[in-house]
C-alpha cells in the first residue's frame, strides 16, 4: 500500500521587509511542531526524529531500530469503557507487565498512559499505550520499541511526542479512497461512510452511517482473494455470496447472469426482499467481477420507490471502477 508523505495542513504569512510601500508575504514551510497525520487517519502527532509515517498501518515506524507507533481511533464513548477494564489484572493476561501508570491532562480531559513490558515472538519490548478522548474519538496509541530501548528514544522524547496528540475534523475522500485496492472514477454522488484499509468501502445515500439502515441507498465494493477459476463454478458462487446482506426477510432472486464487467468476465444477480423491521420493499443488485486470483465484489441496495434511479447511479459506480 502506497503510502503518502505527511499531510501538513498549515499556511503560515510571513510578513517580510517593509520596503517602499510594499509588504511581501510568503507560505512557511512545515515546522517541527506541526502534527503528522498519517494517510487515512484522524489522529496525528509529531513524531520523535527517526520515525516516519508508516506503510502498512496507520502510524509511524523505525524499521531499523524496531520502534513503532500505531494509532487506532475509536468512537469517543469507547473511553469510558477502556478506562474501567484497563485493569493491571487484564494487562496481565494479554502478558504485559505494568512498569508505571498515571494520568494526564490531555484532549477532552485527563489521559490514561500505562508503560509496560511484554515478550513477544521477536523479544522483549517496552511498551506505552495511551488512551484518550479527544474531540469526538476515543485515541489508542501504542508506541513499542526493543529492550533495550535506542538511545534516540528517551522517555522525554517519548513523551514529548504523545502529548502532541491531535486531531483533524474529516479526511478528504480522496485520500480515505486511496488505501482500498481500487480506484473509482465516479461515485454516484453518494456520501463515503467509512473503508477498510486494504479491503471495502461503503457508500450511503443519507444521513445514518450503518449498513442496516436499509430506508436509505447503501452501496458496498470489498476485494477478497480466491473466487472461482472455472467459469461453470461462477454463477453459484455468486448466488452464494447473496447470504451476506444485512438481515432481510422474503429475499427472492429474480435474475442471475453472466456479462462483463470492465472488459473481465462477471455475474450480476438481481434480487428483492423486505426490511426485516419496517416490511419496506427493498431491491437488490450484486455484480462479482472476476480477476486471477481475486474478485471485486458490488453490493447496492434501496428501497423500491427509488430504485430506477438508484439502480443507474450503482451502475455509474461500477462502470467507473478498477482495480488499483
Amino acid at each position: 500500500m502506497n503510502l503518502a508523505p505527511v499531510l501538513v495542513a498549515v499556511v503560515r504569512l510571513l510578513a517580510a521587509c517593509a520596503v517602499a510601500a510594499f509588504m511581501a508575504c510568503l507560505p512557511a514551510p512545515a515546522t517541527a511542531a506541526d502534527p503528522v497525520f498519517p494517510i487515512a487517519s484522524r489522529l496525528g502527532l509529531v513524531p520523535p526524529p527517526g520515525l516516519t509515517a508508516a506503510r502498512t498501518f496507520p502510524g509511524f515506524e523505525d524499521e531499523k531500530n524496531n520502534v513503532f507507533i500505531r494509532l487506532v481511533a475509536l468512537p469517543g464513548g469507547a473511553f469510558a469503557e477502556i478506562e474501567k477494564t484497563m485493569t493491571n489484572d487484564a494487562l496481565k493476561k494479554q502478558g504485559m507487565t505494568l512498569d508505571k501508570r498515571e494520568t494526564l491532562p490531555l484532549g477532552n480531559g485527563n489521559a490514561i498512559l500505562a508503560i509496560v513490558r511484554q515478550d513477544t515472538g521477536a523479544g522483549r519490548i517496552r511498551k506505552w499505550l495511551l488512551i484518550v478522548a479527544i474531540d469526538n474519538l476515543t485515541a489508542l496509541v501504542s508506541l513499542e520499541a526493543p529492550i533495550p530501548e535506542p538511545a534516540a528514544y528517551s522517555d522525554a522524547v517519548i513523551r514529548t511526542a504523545l502529548m502532541s496528540l491531535a486531531t483533524r475534523p474529516t479526511i478528504p475522500v480522496d485520500e480515505q479512497l486511496s488505501v482500498v485496492p481500487f480506484k473509482l472514477s465516479d461515485i454516484g454522488g453518494l456520501r463515503l461512510v467509512r473503508v477498510v484499509p486494504g479491503v471495502a468501502a461503503q457508500f450511503t445515500d443519507g444521513p445514518k452511517d450503518t449498513l442496516e439502515a436499509t430506508d436509505q441507498p447503501q452501496l458496498v465494493i470489498a476485494a477478497s482473494a480466491g473466487g472461482p477459476t472455472d467459469a461453470r463454478d461462477r454463477p453459484q458462487f455468486a448466488r452464494d455470496a447473496m447470504s451476506g446482506l444485512p438481515p432481510f426477510k422474503e429475499l427472492r432472486i429474480i435474475n442471475s447472469e453472466p456479462m462483463r464487467i470492465g472488459g473481465q468476465p462477471g455475474h450480476e444477480v438481481r434480487a428483492q426482499a423486505k426490511d426485516a423491521q419496517t416490511g419496506t420493499e427493498i431491491e437488490i443488485v450484486q455484480w462479482v467481477r472476476f480477476g486471477t486470483g481475486a474478485y471485486l465484489r458490488i453490493v447496492g441496495f434501496g428501497p423500491k420507490d427509488k430504485w430506477p434511479d438508484l439502480f443507474t447511479r450503482f451502475r455509474a459506480v461500477r462502470d467507473g471502477l478498477e482495480p488499483r
